[in-house]
């Protein structure tokens, strides 16, 4: 593992060696939108207006909150919880609640204010790694503005190196959300989020990876990059990924579950899956079933293999018989997949997760055929 993690280091700074390094970021999400207790925590804490409104019904709560819940520079939970949701942990109700926001609505948004909701957003834009002969282009995205567990990200980060030199792929490594962009999404095949989290592209970022997609690009993505509590960009989670978190066990957080195996799928059968194994990880429910939107699952969970309890658990983590943890689905022509398997790094080296990764990123970057126009 040691010796993964230095070749990925290596094969990540020479991706990202030159970046075009642009100017301050003036289309930001929200940089506009109203103050409410629907905005992120983030913007609530770098303005002293809107503090002041929360501060003023929950005195000291926002102060004594853990650094990385209250953290107004990423990666920071701030970035993935609105003000709506913080006030639950100050146990305030429901009719306060609406108080703060009837008082967040009526601040103005101040230039000043602008400025800090753009600055954890850039227009940076990497070299891409020579492409030589490769089968493949590959760009790993890693900029992360809310939840960042270092261990898994880097587990992750050299994995997908290891892959890249077996399958000779080409792949870049960053954090430069400046790479979303039609001129350099277009020199590549596939889109990989290592565990991302947090709103992290600007609209014009957004709008160039969505026509990446409807022109038929590949996308593919893990663990986290599904895990956020609160979105500031419904298509991502409703459209893209096809569900919404809902949570994850806490008594304990890690447990050994059997993973049920579609052995009909296509992925299923390139990474040669039996149909079931059993490994230990934090395991996600969703809202739904991304059934709903079209997806074709490759493998669920079976819910009596594990315990489904904790902090985590509000609004209740049962899934039922339908419990999906891997899948695939069309945008278009485009391609995405999806693991919810990665929070413990040792499941990036686990037999069957990493296969079924491996074939998930293959089917996304090469097989261009695979999702046909609807």
């Amino acid at each position: 593992m040691n010796k993964l993690l230095a070749t990925a280091s290596a094969l990540a700074m020479t991706a990202m060696s030159a970046p075009a390094i642009a100017g301050p970021v003036t289309d930001c999400p929200l940089r506009d939108a109203p103050f409410s207790a629907q905005s992120p925590l983030i913007d609530i804490l770098l303005s002293p207006a809107a503090k002041a409104v929360i501060d003023k019904y929950a005195p000291g709560k926002l102060d004594r909150m853990p650094p990385m819940f209250a953290g107004t520079k990423p990666p920071t939970f701030a970035a993935i919880l609105s003000a709506e949701t913080a006030t639950r942990f100050t146990g305030l109700s429901a009719d306060i609640v609406a108080k703060i926001d009837a008082e967040l609505r009526a601040l103005p948004v101040t230039d000043a204010d602008k400025v800090a909701r753009c600055q954890r957003y850039d227009n940076d834009v990497p070299k891409l790694a020579p492409a030589g002969k490769a089968k493949a282009r590959l760009l790993v995205f890693e900029k992360i503005n809310g939840f960042k567990d270092a261990p898994s990200v880097n587990a992750a980060h050299a994995a997908l190196s290891a892959m890249a030199e077996r399958r000779n792929w080409s792949v870049t490594f960053t954090e430069m959300a400046g790479a979303f962009n039609p001129k350099t999404l277009s020199q590549v095949d596939a889109v990989v989020w290592n565990n991302i989290s947090g709103d992290v592209l600007t609209l014009s970022q957004r709008k160039a990876f969505q026509a990446f997609l409807a022109h038929g690009g590949g996308f593919a993505a893990m663990h986290g990059s599904a895990g956020d509590p609160t979105y500031f960009w419904d298509w991502y989670p409703d459209k893209l990924i096809g569900a919404r978190f809902a949570g994850h066990p806490m008594a304990p957080q890690f447990q050994e579950a059997r993973v049920i195996v579609s052995t009909d799928h296509p992925l299923a059968k390139a990474a040669g899956l039996p149909r079931e194994w059993r490994m230990k990880d934090e395991w996600y429910s969703f809202k739904s079933s991304p059934r709903a939107v079209g997806a074709k699952v490759i493998a669920s969970l079976d819910e009596g293999s594990y315990t489904r309890k904790g902090p985590m658990a509000e609004g209740g983590l049962d899934m039922g018989a339908d419990h999906p943890i891997a899948w695939t689905n069309c945008l278009g022509r485009g391609r995405m997949f999806y693991s919810a398997i990665g929070h413990m790094p040792q499941t990036y080296s686990q037999p069957q997760a990493l296969a079924l990764l491996e074939a998930g990123i293959a089917w996304a970057a090469t097989d261009k055929g695979g999702c046909p126009a609807r």
